[in-house]
């Protein structure tokens, strides 16, 4: 597996990788209406180059593939963490959160936070983030449980 810094002609792949994940690992967690609204911002993402390159993006080829993806701020908000639905449980985002961890501690940041999703909450947590609140996010009119986390 490779890490590397994301570039604009990944977009397509990835905003593919974000909604088959939605779709297929996050499925198992929430209803199809949330999986519907919350994978509609592939459109979004796909048109929007500057998103990705506004933050440290981090993108993770395996066999010639985008097989996960990540980003953080400067001020260590962790925005998106997404592994490719054939490539879980293979240490991916691991690799990626280590990174994006260490980038934001060395650009200062106190501490990572992150707003979780109930797929992802487990993961974040044996990375020694810690749960501050559990809060609904409305995407369409529709409410998607995610849990606010950090890690100092």
């Amino acid at each position: 597996m490779i890490l590397r810094r994301f570039r604009p002609e990944d977009l397509p792949e990835i905003a593919d990788l974000f909604s088959d994940t939605i779709h297929r690992v996050n499925c198992r967690d929430y209803t199809p209406e949330q999986i519907r609204v919350w994978a509609a911002a592939r459109d979004r993402l796909a048109g929007n180059p500057d998103f990705f390159l506004s933050l440290y993006t981090i993108v993770a080829v395996k066999r010639g593939k985008i097989a996960g993806y990540g980003n953080i701020d400067d001020t260590g908000y962790l925005d998106h963490l997404y592994v490719h639905s054939d490539f879980q449980g293979q240490g991916i985002a691991t690799a990626i959160c280590q990174e994006l961890e260490r980038y934001a501690f060395s650009q200062h940041a106190p501490k990572i936070t992150v707003h979780a999703s109930i797929t992802a909450r487990p993961f974040f947590e044996k990375r020694g983030y810690r749960v501050l609140r559990e809060q609904q996010v409305e995407r369409q009119g529709v409410l998607l449980t995610n849990y606010e986390m950090e890690k100092a």
